[in-house]
């Protein structure tokens, strides 16, 4: 498949052949929402933690005699029902993380990002490089590229001068291409991915890497 590569004014400059296995491959919904719900479960830290009514803090002693009050039978101030007494039920440390096949992981990545290619969401631009961080330069290059839409900006590692040009606008956010994950490439309403980060992607997520 060949696809428009865009500079940093917006303007197309060449093409490049995408890998079909990776940017045409069957678009699972099921798979890749599988995959969402295990990334957002095992971003859980599962440390709540509640008193039950053996854990509070309260005299043993009966609140009041048995008979005679017309109210109902207690034995302690601890029961769920008194304020200051123990939770029913309440949460307790767990882990909540999910499993999934290394291959279903892998599927999921490549059908989300041939839907993102399906739904003209991705953007490839040549470069993005900076000498320093620039906070409104940034700001000026993303809004010639997309617009006023949200955006994903996949990079390399060594490009640390865009990834602090970004982190303080509102509506982008950068994550280097070794860290592709479903969550973040639906996130956003376009994906800006550079040259560099697409060949870090296709050494990567190729069948049968």
């Amino acid at each position: 498949m060949q696809f428009p590569v865009m500079n940093s004014a917006g303007r197309e400059v060449s093409q490049v052949d995408l890998p079909p296995d990776i940017f045409e491959a069957k678009i699972n919904i099921g798979l890749m929402h599988q995959a969402f719900v295990r990334q957002m479960a095992n971003a859980r830290q599962g440390s709540h933690n509640t008193r039950s009514r053996s854990e509070v803090r309260a005299t043993g002693a009966k609140w009041y005699r048995q008979k005679g009050t017309g109210r109902a039978r207690h034995g302690a101030q601890s029961a769920p029902i008194f304020v200051g007494g123990g939770l029913a039920f309440g949460p307790k440390p767990r882990d909540y993380s999910k499993k999934m096949p290394k291959k279903m992981r892998r599927g999921a990545i490549r059908s989300t990002l041939s839907a993102l290619v399906r739904d003209e969401q991705l953007v490839l631009v040549d470069q993005l490089d900076i000498d320093a961080p620039n906070t409104k330069a940034m700001r000026s290059l993303i809004e010639t590229l997309v617009g006023n839409q949200s955006a994903l900006i996949v990079l390399t590692a060594e490009q640390k001068a865009v990834r602090k040009s970004v982190s303080n606008l509102p509506n982008a956010h950068t994550l280097v291409a070794n860290y592709l994950n479903v969550r973040d490439l639906l996130k956003y309403d376009k994906v800006i991915m550079t040259l560099e980060a697409l060949e870090v992607v296709k050494s990567i997520w190729r069948v049968g890497e």
